[in-house]
């Protein structure tokens, strides 16, 4: 399950549109305004899990690589440009490196990785289909902006995997020099801005041609909103009002500047973190169970 990933198979991804749509609204959005190490710790765990378990081990690396250097990027960048704090570490040129920077820097840092690997499982789960579904009607042209923008970067991926293949097979394995491999790469980059903008057009003249934002017209769809829809809905929604209240209160922020302070971990906190878990969760454990499920009845057939 965890080598290749679930993917578009995901128990949780076949709920109504506007249920993945709130969770992720839900999720990514509290995410934004949390910056208490508790609320960072979960936050990051669970999106790596869910990343990996919807794209597989594949994604580790990829989420590996692009974490260290956002997180060593940030902390170096705040510390240097940010001298607020009592805690001085050492000094560099006259100015004085903070605790209180290299902490903030740290987490905002962890904040923003867990936030895009978010969207990483979001552009799994909600597909072109669903995002059109949503917006079709309201706002056709943000519908369609945002189906292509989150689908524009494995196509390109995919594009390019092609041609390369394709000039492998013309050119052949032999060595090449190094101005020769930059040459060929502007040669491949080049063919595939020419298909992408070539591909563009012609989308845009079929959806025209098919009357796309035009008052009155309908779209086909197979989504209906059911009681399982509905129950898991209102779960999140319940959560969600107790992270959101624990939020207001102050319980998922820390303070940074002049002295880093970490709130007293009471009644209130344990109760937002809890909800904050198990609302991120929720996915996590409706496709783990979905995935047993499908295994016991195949293995019963």
């Amino acid at each position: 399950m965890f080598k290749d990933g679930i993917g578009e198979s995901s128990e949780f991804s076949g709920f109504h549109p506007w249920v993945n749509l709130i969770y992720y609204i839900l999720a990514i959005g509290i995410t934004m305004f949390s910056l208490s190490p508790w609320f960072l710790t979960a936050t990051f765990v669970l999106s790596w899990t869910y990343s990996v378990l919807l794209k597989g081990r594949g994604t580790v690396k990829l989420n590996l690589i692009f974490s260290f250097w956002t997180l060593v990027l940030m902390a170096v960048i705040n510390v240097i440009f940010t001298h607020e704090g009592v805690t001085v570490l050492f000094y560099l040129n006259d100015n004085a490196i903070t605790m209180e920077a290299f902490i903030f820097g740290l987490s905002a840092a962890v904040m923003l990785v867990s936030v895009i690997i978010w969207f990483v499982s979001f552009n799994v789960v909600m597909s072109a289909d669903k995002l059109i579904f949503i917006f079709g009607r309201a706002a056709p042209v943000l519908g369609l902006t945002l189906s292509m923008i989150f689908r524009y970067v494995p196509l390109l991926k995919e594009r390019f995997a092609e041609i390369r293949m394709g000039q492998a097979c013309l050119t052949g394995n032999q060595k090449k020099s190094r101005i020769a491999r930059i040459r060929q790469f502007g040669k491949e980059l080049s063919i595939l801005v020419s298909w992408s903008l070539e591909s563009s057009i012609e989308s845009a003249d079929s959806m025209e041609a098919r009357g796309y934002g035009l008052r009155g017209r309908t779209s086909f769809h197979l989504y209906r909103f059911t009681k399982r829809d509905l129950l898991l809905l209102l779960v999140m929604c319940g959560l969600g009002a107790v992270v959101i209240t624990g939020a207001v209160m102050g319980k998922t922020t820390v303070w940074f500047y002049p002295e880093y302070v970490l709130r007293r971990f009471d009644l209130m906190t344990g109760l937002t973190l809890g909800a904050y878990v198990l609302l991120l969760a929720l996915p996590i454990l409706i496709d783990i169970s979905g995935e047993v499920r499908w295994k016991r009845s195949g293995l019963a057939m």
